[in-house]
């Protein structure tokens, strides 16, 4: 029940307008596969997508997150602002939930790897460096508070 409420918060959520949206100098940018609807996406919905809590967008189908690399700067930034944790926090939930038959969200080592995923992935979503290149095959959400 708590999990199909999650899908649905974050649904909602990543299409409402009504909220700030995060200073454009962010660490970051989150990206998605353009099969994924909606401009932007609440902190709190992206922090539950990247915990797996909220395994699915609001048309149904799969959230597949992918994440940086554990020495990766952009992870420690995203991890901090997103999940609000720093990343041993992250590891040891992880390992929790690893003991539980979760499993997290693959990781790749570079932006480019990231972008490469997002792009050939339907329900994908990322996070890179600010300064990476985007192609028109992913698309950029914008974080809101």
């Amino acid at each position: 029940m708590r999990r199909g409420f999650l899908s649905i918060l974050a649904v909602a959520l990543l299409t409402a307008g009504a909220a700030s949206v995060v200073s454009a100098a962010a660490p970051f940018r989150v990206i998605v596969h353009p099969q994924v609807k909606g401009n932007q996406i609440p902190r709190t919905a992206l922090s539950s997508i990247f915990l797996k809590q909220a395994p699915k967008w609001g048309d149904g189908s799969a959230v597949l997150p992918v994440d940086q690399s554990i020495r990766s700067a952009v992870r420690s930034a995203f991890s901090s602002e997103v999940l609000g944790q720093g990343l041993v926090e992250v590891q040891v939930y992880w390992q929790r939930q690893m003991a539980r038959g979760q499993v997290p969200p693959p990781v790749k080592t570079t932006d480019e790897e990231i972008v490469a995923f997002v792009a050939s992935t339907p329900g994908a979503i990322g996070y890179v460096s600010p300064k990476t290149p985007l192609p028109d095959s992913v698309r950029e959400l914008a974080v809101v508070n």
